[in-house]
């Protein structure tokens, strides 16, 4: 189980939903729920939260760049670091990981890895 904050649940929905693709399951007062491929996330609706300044949630996926476009076509914006990154902000880690990062719409740092 995941769990990440949102003060606007709707907006929350819209993006692990329909950007994102996760499968939604379920909402209700506490929480919009989505499986992230067989683990729950839940996405904890809060009226302050504290956006911590590192990666909460990261998806390691085949295709980086493929997966990159296709977020970058849903309109998902790619964070950039300072150092060398592609045209869509991904970075190749010393050990030949690559990876780029993005924010959801409360300032959470999400991550795509490709090993």
């Amino acid at each position: 189980m995941a769990f990440v904050a949102t003060r606007d649940p709707g907006r929350a929905k819209a993006f692990y939903k329909d950007t994102l693709g996760l499968r939604f399951v379920s909402q209700d007062p506490f929480a919009v729920v989505f499986d992230a491929n067989g683990i729950m996330l839940r996405v904890a609706i809060l009226q302050k939260i504290v956006v911590a300044p590192y990666t909460v949630l990261g998806w390691e996926v085949p295709d980086i760049a493929a997966t990159a476009k296709d977020l970058a076509k849903a309109g998902v914006h790619f964070e950039r670091f300072g150092m060398p990154q592609d045209e869509f902000g991904i970075w190749t880690s010393p050990s030949g990981a690559r990876v780029a990062w993005f924010k959801d719409p409360d300032g959470n740092l999400l991550s795509i890895t490709q090993l």
